[in-house]
């Protein structure tokens, strides 16, 4: 009982250190939405997301996923750590030539003007998530969180007053806001760099290490493109059947569930660190399976309470002809639920080093959700995009699931589970087909339901967070 306690607490610590900087950059960018709808059109935002998408799959590509294995390699704390990241940077710097070579002959021979308009914003966007994500995961892999949760708000500050100073007082449009988001993340590289004092070793590269780190990253590549396919489908499909403005209208929605998003992003920093240190496949303490239900129970209730907030929150984001957007959120919402349940799964995939079945997995949902956007875009349009994405992350939840049974002994309340999944999605449907008071008075009741039916784990969270904040008995007690 007191190990478990130990293992929450420390859980516990680093997702409150992470909860911090997280909060504050969220709370910060959270409120520029109505400035980047206002100056933006949607077609701008159109593009300028196009690009993030496509630099989010290129990075991994072009660098082998290398950075995944900086930071599982560094966790193990068996090899040096300054040669991990020499190895990681090395990839970096020859995915940043590839990328440099390909623009140089978009440039020359014009295949895509779109491309050629904006190719240097392009190139410095890949140079900085690349490093970024690269010194994040050094980060996350020697354990100094606290540096991470602070670098983020640096991140997040740096965008804010560049945006300002682009948007605002030099009106720049479009490409001001590429800039801001180049110049951010380098600020929170430099940051990192000094905190960590992070020296690069100049010694010849351990090729066995080099080999171990490639055979972990590389079957994550199809995991990567996998998921890249599950946002990037959403967004070809209804630029095809619709066009590139309502692309737009749909990328806006994604701001709202990013909230939600936000907790699942913080959890899963910390959560591959927790499987690594912890891991158990009977299970014994119990620590997993009781994790797992508490974590699913604030997903969930997180995921209602934002359904019954969409309208509200809309009026006051989504300027003009973004409103819109209110109709796709809850199906992305119910998507990040089951998104944030797969990471959590892939955890157990990190500790044992297989993380084939990631990709294995990810593979088949994004599957599942190109077909359906095909099958339902054309006649509901984006809606039905939204409902193809969020039944392509529950067919990863489901096979990510069955693959963990392998490797941990969890025990699941599935019956119930699935009953507040069930109210989710009625929940979803009240709010698109019904108006007035009468919406609100149901979705209540419905969320009601949901805390009723976590009862247990909403009064365990409640004592861990009112312990985690007296601080003084969190050690004499359970937690969870």
């Amino acid at each position: 009982m007191g190990d478990n306690t130990r293992k929450y607490r420390d859980l516990a610590r680093n997702i409150g250190v992470l909860t911090i900087g997280s909060f504050a950059t969220k709370v910060l960018v959270f409120f520029l939405v109505p400035l980047y709808t206002n100056i933006l059109s949607t077609t701008e935002y159109g593009i300028y997301d196009l690009y993030a998408t496509i630099l989010s799959i290129l990075i991994p590509i072009l660098t082998l996923n290398i950075q995944e294995a900086v930071m599982r390699f560094a966790l193990d704390g068996v090899h040096e750590r300054n040669t991990i990241l020499a190895i990681g940077i090395r990839y970096l710097v020859w995915g940043t030539l590839i990328t440099a070579a390909a623009l140089v002959v978009n440039d020359i021979c014009g295949f895509s003007a779109l491309l050629k308009a904006y190719a240097v914003y392009f190139l410095l966007g890949f140079i900085m998530q690349a490093l970024s994500g690269m010194m994040i995961a050094y980060i996350r892999g020697v354990g100094r969180i606290a540096d991470l949760s602070v670098s983020t708000i640096v991140n997040a500050l740096g965008v804010i007053v560049c945006n300002i100073l682009f948007l605002v007082v030099f009106k720049l449009g479009l490409a001001g806001y590429f800039m801001a988001n180049i110049i951010g993340p380098l600020i929170q590289c430099v940051y990192l760099m000094i905190r960590a004092r992070v020296g690069v070793s100049v010694r010849p590269v351990d090729a066995a290490l080099k080999a171990d780190m490639l055979a972990y990253s590389k079957p994550l590549i199809p995991d990567t493109i996998a998921w890249w396919l599950n946002r990037i489908a959403d967004k070809y499909v209804i630029i095809c059947f619709i066009g590139i403005a309502e692309s737009g209208v749909y990328s806006i929605a994604a701001k709202i569930p990013a909230i939600l998003n936000a907790f699942q992003h913080i959890f899963n920093q910390v959560w591959t660190l927790s499987v690594v240190r912890e891991y158990d496949p009977e299970d014994r303490s119990g620590f997993f399976s009781q994790t797992y239900a508490t974590y699913n129970c604030f997903m969930v209730a997180g995921c209602s309470a934002l359904i019954i907030a969409d309208k509200p929150l809309a009026r006051f984001l989504f300027a003009k002809d973004f409103y819109a957007a209110w109709r796709y959120v809850p199906w992305l919402l119910i998507a990040i639920v089951f998104g944030s349940l797969s990471g959590y799964l892939s955890g157990f995939f990190s500790a044992v080093k297989n993380s084939a079945l990631c990709a294995k997995s990810t593979v088949r949902g994004a599957l599942c959700n190109i077909l359906l956007n095909v099958a339902l875009t054309p006649f509901i349009g984006a809606m039905g995009t939204a409902i193809a994405t969020a039944a392509g992350y529950v067919v990863i939840w489901l096979l990510r699931f069955a693959y963990s049974r392998k490797y941990i002994r969890l025990r699941v309340k599935m019956a119930r589970d699935v009953v507040s999944y069930l109210i989710l999605i009625l929940q979803t449907v009240v709010l698109i087909v019904l108006d007035g008071l009468m919406v609100y008075c149901i979705e209540i009741l419905l969320f009601a339901i949901i805390i009723a039916l976590y009862r247990d784990e909403v009064i365990a969270l409640l004592k861990t967070i009112v312990s985690a904040v007296i601080g003084k008995t969190a050690g004499k007690r359970e937690t969870i």
